[in-house]
């Protein structure tokens, strides 16, 4: 599937051609499949990209909704803000007083992989969740994680063959026993960067003990594929001197992280258009 993607900015598709001034401007257009929207909400200094992914139909156990979808996986300048309140005013009360929020972490989260553009790591499928409901309460947006069966359709784009994985995805053949930036790999067919390797990424599931697929930079290329997945053991957490245990961080796991989707169809154009013309404003 060949990846063509256009760029939605502000009430406006960038097909190349300029509206002109004085003339009537078109209407608001609803991003289409394939589609790129870089959003900003208010009072928070990150943007972040998400593009518009085809579902796939079925019956109603196999079928899968258009989704918007994080082009890379939630990197450290956007989990910050979440971590440590930074979209909050130093004085006076704020509407998400009451959400719930991790403890801040008692060593360095990244590990010293890398900070700014790197993939945030080492939280738990509960933070992960966190962060969606924080996101999504902040941009008026149903922020979720993919379930697992919507994360393997998006990480497999349509292919029916995996791409060389040296040209998509970090992992202990390339990785030098570290994450990377997000985006330095060539994306798949739908857009999306990482979804192999660097981190692996949490979904939704029904299972007792939270899910991460796709692998991450210390697993073998054999471990990363579409099929593979992790389970969280108590290893993960194993050095951490709370009792009981952090229900926010994974002392002893660096390779998890996640990204995040809405559902095209719960998402309202108009505040769609808002966080695009927020976005361009704060440019």
């Amino acid at each position: 599937m060949k990846n063509i993607q256009r760029r939605v900015i502000g009430a406006y598709v960038c097909t190349g051609v300029v509206p002109l001034f004085g003339l009537v401007q078109p209407a608001v257009v609803e991003p289409a499949v394939g589609d790129v929207v870089e959003l900003r909400v208010p009072g928070m200094t990150e943007s972040f990209t998400m593009v518009r992914c085809p579902g796939k139909s079925g019956t109603e156990s196999e079928r899968i909704p258009e989704l918007y979808v994080l082009t890379t996986e939630v990197t450290w300048d956007l989990y910050d803000i979440y971590v440590y309140k930074l979209d909050e005013p130093e004085e006076g009360s704020s509407p998400l007083d009451g959400v719930s929020r991790p403890s801040k972490p008692y060593v360095p989260p990244d590990r010293g992989f890398g900070h700014e553009g790197y993939p945030a790591i080492g939280m738990t499928r509960q933070a992960a969740e966190g962060f969606c409901e924080w996101l999504g309460l902040k941009a008026g947006l149903a922020v979720r994680l993919p379930t697992a069966e919507e994360w393997q359709h998006l990480a497999r784009a349509g292919d029916t063959e995996q791409q060389g994985l040296g040209s998509i995805a970090w992992s202990s053949e390339n990785s030098e026993h570290s994450t990377h930036p997000v985006g330095e790999k060539q994306p798949n067919a739908f857009g999306l960067y990482d979804t192999l390797g660097n981190a692996a990424e949490w979904v939704m599931s029904d299972t007792r003990k939270p899910i991460a697929y796709g692998g991450g930079y210390r697993d073998n290329a054999e471990d990363c594929t579409i099929e593979s997945f992790q389970k969280q053991t108590s290893s993960w957490n194993q050095s951490d001197p709370q009792i009981p245990k952090s229900r926010w961080w994974l002392a002893d796991c660096s390779w998890v992280g996640f990204r995040f989707v809405i559902e095209a169809d719960t998402l309202d154009p108009e505040r769609l258009e808002e966080l695009m013309h927020d976005n361009e404003e704060a440019d």
